[in-house]
């Protein structure tokens, strides 16, 4: 049982997929969904310091690289561009309720991993962040939860 809160923990680290991977995949396995979300969240989370530390400076070193150049320059403009439109949208006083939406609807393309880069990019400030984007989060597994347990009871699963 342990392994499978760990490879939920796991899948939740992962950028792209994060928890929106991580909340189907442990209902699917049948385990609780109330521990499998605060184990998600805690998986999706624990990136974020790091991310918002250091990650625009890792991009920006690795743009000038050879050979992964093209996809650094591609992570570091879309991070450029995330902030950009959140800023637009909502303004310097709505950026932290900006960041929580664009965290919290499960797209693709938002999460944890882009919501926090792009926060970096308007030096947002990390304590600020790191509540916007663990709400959103939050939000997300929710979402996914109730998505994936009401696939499971439409599908007899």
């Amino acid at each position: 049982m342990l392994k499978r809160y760990l490879l939920c923990f796991l899948i939740s680290m992962v950028p792209l997929i994060e928890l929106r991977a991580g909340v189907p995949f442990a209902v699917g396995l049948g385990l609780d969904y109330f521990s499998a979300l605060i184990v998600c969240v805690i998986g999706n989370m624990l990136p974020v310091p790091i991310i918002y530390l250091f990650a625009r400076e890792v991009l920006i070193w690795g743009s000038t690289k050879k050979y992964i150049g093209r996809f650094f320059t591609h992570c570091l403009e879309k991070g450029e561009r995330g902030g950009q439109k959140l800023k637009a949208k909502a303004g310097q006083g709505g950026l932290f309720v900006a960041l929580m939406l664009f965290v919290g609807i499960p797209i693709p393309g938002t999460g944890a991993w882009t919501g926090t880069l792009a926060a970096s990019f308007l030096d947002m400030g990390l304590k600020s962040t790191t509540a916007a984007v663990c709400l959103g989060v939050l939000i997300a597994g929710i979402i996914m939860g109730a998505v994936s347990m009401t696939g499971v009871h439409v599908f007899g699963l």
